[in-house]
């Protein structure tokens, strides 16, 4: 699943879709989330790393929490780790230099909510750009790109 426009979706459907997703997501890739505070970019990123797991044949891992207060948590999944990164906090691309970011894009799988800073930017890397957005309590407009 590499394109979605405008698909409202509920929690079930958002289920099915991060399944999907992790059919295509492979060593190196980036995926960045947009949407407001409580859209489900969490979420979101909670059940790809829940997928990807089971598609390792991997035990699920404990809790995923949100990094916004650490910035980064990472999940090792065989040979490979999961970055998941929250840039909410982050003010400067120096402070991502400081954290080893653009480093740790390499060889890995990279989840980063609130990556405004970075959407501009050559990401050089294949990446998605998933964009949720509130329409009720239990639907979400989905919007997903894939860039070369």
């Amino acid at each position: 699943m590499r394109k979605l426009s405008n698909q409202i979706l509920d929690l079930r459907e958002i289920e099915k879709l991060a399944t999907n997703l992790c059919k295509d997501i492979s060593v190196g890739d980036i995926c960045l989330f947009q949407g407001e505070l409580g859209a489900g970019k969490t979420t979101l990123v909670r059940l790809l790393i829940n997928n990807l797991y089971l598609l390792n044949n991997l035990p699920k891992p404990a809790s995923i929490a949100s990094p916004t207060f650490p910035i980064l948590i990472t999940y090792d999944l065989n040979s490979l780790q999961i970055y998941h990164y929250d840039l909410y906090r982050i003010q400067n691309l120096k402070e991502l230099e400081e954290l080893d970011f653009f480093e740790n894009l390499n060889n890995n799988i990279t989840f980063i909510e609130w990556p405004e800073m970075l959407i501009s930017l050559p990401l050089n890397k294949k990446h998605y750009l998933i964009n949720l957005e509130m329409i009720s309590e239990t639907k979400r407009k989905v919007n997903i790109s894939f860039n070369q």
